[in-house]
């Protein structure tokens, strides 16, 4: 053993223990240690006193085959610590153990400290903070002053009450820590943009009002900002950079203990009905490629915890260099702990898998059945939380394919809806209603076999054009990004509505307006889970952003002037016109008294023996229902169906896409004795004066708007 000048070591050595479980944990009169290193030569525990940079180090002196493992007295809840990994330098190889790099714990439950860009943080031999350099040379610069290190916790399962609320029932909520209480002028401003604001009366008040069922949280695992992307004067916003699988991010706490104050919030919604579910990472990490930093998994065993092509080449299917290796027993393991540590101990509901695909590949493509899924569904406590996958990733796409009890993200809903009401719109021409109405009906030819409720339907996420945007923008403004706009989608699908940006024209300020109304509508009586992004009831824009994972620390109120104050929901909106809140309330109210059973079945279209009516009837503008041909019409730009909801119930609904006014004839009294308005997206909430009609009446349908009639039958 090679003693470090300046290092002070303990005399004793380190006693042996049971290494059934990886990570730190604390016992009677210590901590227990184990890792994952079945390269390295040498093991050491580096240990730090709180706010020095004074280090000691001791070895773990047992092993069992790839697990380094010890018991280490007086250690308790609170120390920082990292790894020190010896071992061969043989890049060719894929080896890169370099004692000289401190490493996280990847079974650490908190981490303290910043990443500061310096060569220091990198194996090979680095000449600047991006890791330039030569990736043969080893570097014995010490990092240790540069990179977090992990903190030794000892929070243990606990009893969770959870809502368990029902697919059919589920109205998703997505958001970002930081951005949905950050401007929240009600909750104490030390505690805007926290774990502990989620759960501040008002929050909670704000969602149930919206009939929100589920939050699901942009990612709260620990995650640093890349050094590339600090280089150019920027921060990452949306955490979709991981370090720390299992530690909840640290900036977003309010207190000194992150996990206890996420566990109250998590028991504060439960309380009150909602659920909370997070969108993980675990396709990669922050280890980037090759050239990237060495933090932890690099250091521990490059080979097994990555995909390579070859030793100096990682396989990179999620565009953030590296690729985590799941088909490796001991990887997989760390994912499914995580898991477990996440539903657990902090009490989430479910998982929204980020880039799903890239983790659940085989050798050669995507393997919806892989060790990964099949792990996850065999877990008696994982297959009973919310599942949803991310089915694509960069080089891959499995839309529809993974097995229940897991759920998807639809983006080919996404695509239908605003091609219909807006790209048809934008170019002046017409793709038919088919696919439209596909998707409305909950994408049978996609999820045939499991169900509409297998289908996360959405209009925009985090990654996109807020709705506000999708009708304000036709092209995507990511200069601040500062990569010259080439990054981002440049398919959106979007309609400016005959001017590039904001504007004070009232005719366009007010269709802008309807078409959200409209587009909202669609989404939320359509057969599948809805969707509804962080601010797009009350007009939130990043000011034509369609990639805005990005914020300038240096601009006041963390780049305000990058997205128009877009990256945060504004809580005190006084834009009547674009608050859509009340006919979100409106529409999630119609969807829950008379869709909710409805809609977790595919429509058929067959006839039922008991009244001789469709369970759902697609009809032309003079109330006959459509025929064949009529569905090969690319030139239609209107739909209009009618749900038997009950024997006495149904909805009859008009979307009219075209940019005229419609005359509809209302269905015969067959399918009808009386028709009510509900809903109108031309006008406010506020202002819809609900009208009556007879069977076969003529209705007027306003250009680019929406209407839904109650239909009753004595």
């Amino acid at each position: 053993m090679t003693y470090i000048e300046g290092i002070e070591w303990l005399d004793s050595k380190v006693a042996p223990f049971d290494s059934s479980q990886l990570g730190a944990h604390v016992t009677n009169g210590g901590t227990r240690f184990a890792l994952w290193a079945p390269t390295a030569e040498l093991v050491e525990v580096a240990l730090f006193e709180e706010g020095s940079q004074k280090e000691i180090r001791l070895p773990l002196e047992e092993r069992d085959g790839p697990i380094w493992h010890g018991f280490i007295p007086g250690v308790s809840v609170g120390q920082s610590y990292g790894y020190r990994v010896h071992g061969p330098w043989q890049p060719e190889l894929g080896l890169r153990s370099n004692p000289n790099k401190l490493l996280i714990d990847p079974y650490s439950h908190s981490i303290t400290g910043e990443l500061k860009n310096s060569p220091e943080i990198y194996a090979h031999q680095s000449i600047d903070e991006i890791g330039t350099g030569d990736l043969w040379i080893e570097d014995f610069r010490d990092s240790a002053q540069f990179v977090p290190r992990s903190v030794v916790t000892d929070a243990k399962p606990r009893s969770i009450k959870r809502p368990d609320i029902p697919w059919r029932q589920t109205v998703i909520y997505e958001a970002h820590v930081r951005g949905l209480t950050a401007k929240n002028p009600e909750i104490p401003e030390a505690e805007r943009g926290t774990y502990k604001a989620l759960a501040h009366p008002s929050v909670i008040a704000y969602l149930k009002k919206l009939r929100i069922t589920t939050l699901e949280l942009l990612p709260i695992q620990a995650f640093l900002t890349e050094p590339v992307l600090k280089a150019r004067g920027r921060e990452n916003y949306w955490g979709y950079n991981p370090i720390a699988f299992s530690a909840p991010h640290r900036g977003y706490a309010a207190t000194k203990n992150p996990i206890a104050e996420l566990q109250e919030t998590i028991d504060k919604f439960h309380e009150s009905g909602l659920e909370i579910i997070l969108d993980v990472v675990y396709n990669h990490t922050a280890e980037a490629g090759i050239s990237g930093p060495t933090l932890s998994l690099k250091g521990l065993d490059d080979a097994t915890y990555y995909r390579h092509i070859s030793p100096m080449e990682y396989e990179d299917v999620t565009g953030c260099g590296n690729t985590l290796d799941t088909r490796n027993p001991n990887t997989l393991r760390l994912v499914i702990e995580s898991l477990r540590w996440w539903s657990d101990v902090i009490g989430v509901d479910g998982f929204r898998f980020d880039l799903t695909t890239a983790i659940s590949r085989s050798d050669n493509q995507i393997d919806t059945n892989s060790e990964f899924i099949y792990a996850i569904n065999d877990d008696p406590v994982l297959s009973k939380l919310k599942l949803i996958a991310e089915p694509w990733d960069t080089k891959g796409y499995a839309l529809g394919h993974f097995p229940n009890p897991w759920r998807e993200w639809n983006d080919a809903y996404r695509d239908s809806v605003r091609q219909f009401w807006l790209a048809d719109s934008a170019s002046n021409s017409s793709s038919g209603v088919a696919r439209l109405a596909s998707r409305i009906a909950g994408s049978d030819d996609i999820f045939g076999g499991r169900g509409p409720t297998s289908s996360v339907n959405f209009l925009t996420a985090h990654d996109g054009f807020t709705l506000a945007d999708l009708v304000t923008y036709q092209q995507k403004r990511n200069e601040p990004n500062l990569e010259d706009n080439r990054d981002g989608s440049d398919h959106n699908r979007s309609w400016n509505c005959g001017f590039e940006g904001p504007t004070d024209d009232s005719s366009i300020i007010e269709l802008r307006a309807r078409l959200q109304r409209s587009l909202l509508a669609t989404l939320l009586i359509s057969a599948g889970i809805p969707m509804i992004t962080m601010g797009d009831e009350n007009g939130r824009s990043q000011a034509g952003s369609n990639n805005a994972y990005s914020l300038n620390p240096n601009l006041h109120g963390e780049s305000e002037a990058n997205f128009n104050g877009g990256w945060a929901l504004n809580w005190s909106q006084d834009d009547h016109l674009f608050s859509h809140e009340d006919s979100i309330t409106s529409l999630l109210e119609i969807r829950e008294r008379y869709l909710s059973e409805l809609l977790s079945s595919f429509f058929t279209g067959s006839v039922s023996l008991e009244n001789r009516r469709k369970d759902i009837a697609w009809f032309h503008s003079d109330g006959l229902e459509m025929k064949l041909t009529e569905w090969q019409d690319e030139s239609k730009r209107y739909l209009a169906f009618l749900m038997d909801a009950t024997k006495r119930q149904g909805l009859y609904v008009v979307l009219n896409g075209s940019q005229q006014e419609i005359e509809f004839v209302l269905p015969n009294a067959f399918w009808g004795d009386t028709y009510r308005s509900i809903f109108d997206s031309a006008v406010k909430i506020d202002t819809l004066n609900p009208a009556l009609k007879k069977p076969s009446d003529v209705i007027l349908i306003s250009p680019s708007s929406v209407q839904i009639w109650f239909v009753n039958r004595n």
